[in-house]
């Protein structure tokens, strides 16, 4: 029996959390490292997507390896206690499009973020019975395109939609062996051409296209 859902990318295709998180990892950083160090928001939309290491690899070069991630690690815990209170910036209409396509697809989110960052996300807004599972590089160190299909097949996918907006997005679902829609309206761009929404409740009938298409 077939079985097709729609898994999701976090920031830039659910939400822009980077002022809530450019404020946690400021104040981490002037406590821990350098009290004249401001995280700004552009400093987070530059690294939104990537994995852990590569973001400390990018934030803090001056620093050896260890002593990064150590840094690192601590910004994000206290980066997925500050978004259980604070929250982040949804993008319009995103819980009555969330709704419409529950009705007809089971929902899912992958992400590279730390353990705890979707969890932070579902818990603030009250979000977690819109999804059936969730997965991220913080749980097992692997890569996105190993992360969507682990959760497919965990999930008796026989098909999948990706709905994220930066390449290494594209490139990972490709990967996976699934659809890729792009959030246009995120942080990147796509080089191939891919089916694209320019805000979120466009998904639902892009969805039902990309999906007709393979029949």
């Amino acid at each position: 029996m077939d079985k097709k859902g729609i898994i999701f990318d976090m920031d830039g295709t659910l939400w822009d959390s980077a002022e809530g998180v450019a404020k946690s990892w400021t104040r981490i950083v002037n406590g821990e490292h350098d009290k004249n160090r401001v995280i700004t928001v552009e400093d987070i939309h530059g690294v939104m997507g990537k994995t852990m290491d590569k973001i400390a690899e990018v934030l803090f070069p001056e620093l050896p390896e260890a002593p990064r991630l150590e840094l690192l690690e601590k910004c994000c815990n206290d980066e997925n206690e500050y978004l259980r209170v604070h929250g982040g910036v949804l993008y319009p209409e995103l819980e009555e499009t969330l709704k419409e396509l529950k009705k007809e697809y089971p929902l899912y989110i992958v992400s590279n973020c730390q353990s705890g960052y979707i969890e932070a996300f579902l818990e603030y807004y009250g979000f977690g019975h819109y999804f059936e599972d969730i997965e991220c590089f913080g749980n097992n160190g692997l890569q996105k395109g190993e992360n969507i299909r682990r959760l497919a097949d965990r999930n008796g996918l026989t098909d999948a939609i990706y709905v994220g907006d930066i390449q290494g997005d594209y490139d990972a679902t490709i990967e996976a062996g699934f659809s890729f829609v792009h959030a246009a309206y995120g942080f990147g761009k796509i080089a191939q051409k891919t089916p694209a929404i320019s805000c979120f409740k466009e998904l639902p009938a892009v969805v039902k296209q990309v999906f007709s298409e393979k029949i």
